[in-house]
């Protein structure tokens, strides 16, 4: 297909990930929203969230004049070919969809649409928004009529935290629901450089895959958690089990690496989102129940270990090494170490954080506790840690480190370190999955 004029709406990441991997592909993009300050700090590399690589990748796209950024939605709109819409849908305590922020960009797109454009949306929504929310909208807000007068798709975009740019420009294949072939065939021509899968189907089922691709990871984490208890239990290492097993040549190892659960706003919001569709529809998904109840309580595990090393908690010095949600972000958003803090907090424990990129807005959402600039600085004195997340320089921890601890008592609750190496520093080891049961060298 031959360059296309295309206006992103939304400066989450999808709407970021989505206007990178577009100017990658060759095409004119527009990143448009009112918030000025936002575009700004987008124009000098500064994002909203940060993501490996993604910051570089736009400013380049800038400075090749791939990306141009307004603040003139009206005008975004009447010059664009395509307009996607990637609004943020949070979730409401009930697990319904907030749609505000959806409609109010369907009613400006609405105003300033003219014939023969083709408006994609990839916000995570629930099955039948596109069409009866979006599509509804729209024609309320113009005098066009879908189907006639311009095109509507929905393609989903599945992206981890922490690898959203990865995601974006090399997806597994590219999904694309539309209420005609035609419309559906033209939104795949826009990624024809990239060689994968491509799928045409309907809005409902488009906007299900996510949903559904979503609730797959989670299920398959929560999966490899309770296996990993389990093998506690009867002491064996989890880790060595899930190598053998037969579907670890199909899943990605690092989502199966046990540990003290996902936090992820994709995953919890679409089991969720998920279980009250399923409600408000007659079924009652038992299996996505389990999952979110296993999610729930896995951060407990961690604690557990530490209580039975320390003989309780009270008083303690605890580190908690790691308070992102994911790795290689500052995003803190459902970050299990929020509920471990929180935890350890109750029972009367003090505790300090450290992360490399997410210690600034952890205090915002927890100031008070301690905060260290280091690691090392955060092991200092401290009585026990919990490893959360599997940042590289966690693994780089030796005798020096785990030296400066009152009591060498680490809980690894992602598996980055090595037991065999942390147990001749002396350093009594605990973690999520590895039983008590050693292979013996010799007879």
């Amino acid at each position: 297909m031959t360059e296309k004029k295309i206006c992103v709406i939304g400066f989450g990441l999808k709407g970021l990930a989505t206007a990178a991997a577009l100017t990658d592909l060759g095409h004119k993009v527009i990143l448009a929203d009112r918030d000025e300050t936002i575009l700004s700090a987008i124009s000098k590399g500064v994002l909203p969230i940060y993501e490996p690589g993604l910051s570089s990748a736009l400013s380049n796209a800038i400075r090749t004049r791939k990306l141009t950024l307004s603040n003139n939605l009206a005008d975004s709109i009447k010059t664009a070919d395509f307009i996607f819409i990637t609004s943020q849908v949070p979730l409401l305590k009930s697990g319904a969809a907030n749609l505000t922020a959806l409609r109010e960009t369907a009613i400006e797109i609405g105003k300033s649409l003219s014939s023969g454009k083709t408006i994609v949306v990839r916000s995570t929504v629930p099955p039948g928004t596109t069409e009866n929310v979006v599509a509804q909208t729209i024609q309320e807000a113009s005098k066009l009529t879908t189907g006639r007068d311009y095109g509507l798709a929905m393609s989903p975009l599945i992206i981890r935290e922490g690898k959203a740019l990865d995601d974006a420009l090399h997806p597994k294949r590219l999904v694309v629901g539309a209420i005609r072939r035609s419309i559906a065939e033209e939104v795949l021509a826009l990624f024809e450089k990239r060689n994968i899968p491509r799928i045409a189907t309907s809005l409902k089922t488009a906007e299900f895959i996510e949903y559904a691709s979503n609730a797959m990871s989670a299920t398959i984490r929560s999966f490899s958690n309770e296996m990993a208890n389990i093998c506690v239990a009867i002491g064996i290492d989890a880790s060595e089990v899930i190598e053998a097993s037969d579907f670890i040549a199909e899943m990605d190892k690092g989502s199966l690496s046990p540990g003290v659960g996902f936090g992820e706003r994709r995953l919890k919001d679409s089991v969720f989102a998920l279980a009250t569709l399923s409600e408000s529809s007659g079924y009652h998904p038992e299996l996505l129940k389990a999952v979110k109840k296993t999610n729930d309580k896995q951060h407990m595990r961690a604690i557990q270990m530490l209580k039975e090393e320390l003989g309780g908690l009270k008083g303690k010095h605890i580190t908690i090494l790691g308070l992102a949600t994911e790795i290689g972000t500052d995003n803190v958003e459902g970050s299990k170490a929020f509920q471990i803090a929180v935890e350890l907090l109750a029972q009367g424990a003090k505790v300090t954080g450290y992360d490399p990129l997410a210690t600034s807005a952890f205090i915002k959402l927890l100031p008070g506790i301690s905060y260290a600039s280091t690691a090392r600085e955060a092991l200092f004195e401290a009585d026990g840690c919990i490893i959360q997340t599997r940042e590289e320089e966690f693994t780089k921890l030796g005798k020096q480190d785990f030296d400066l601890m009152n009591t060498k008592v680490v809980v690894d609750g992602r598996r980055v370190l090595s037991p065999a190496k942390v147990e001749k520093y002396g350093v009594k080891f605990r973690a999520i999955g590895l039983g008590n049961k050693r292979l013996r060298k010799g007879r």
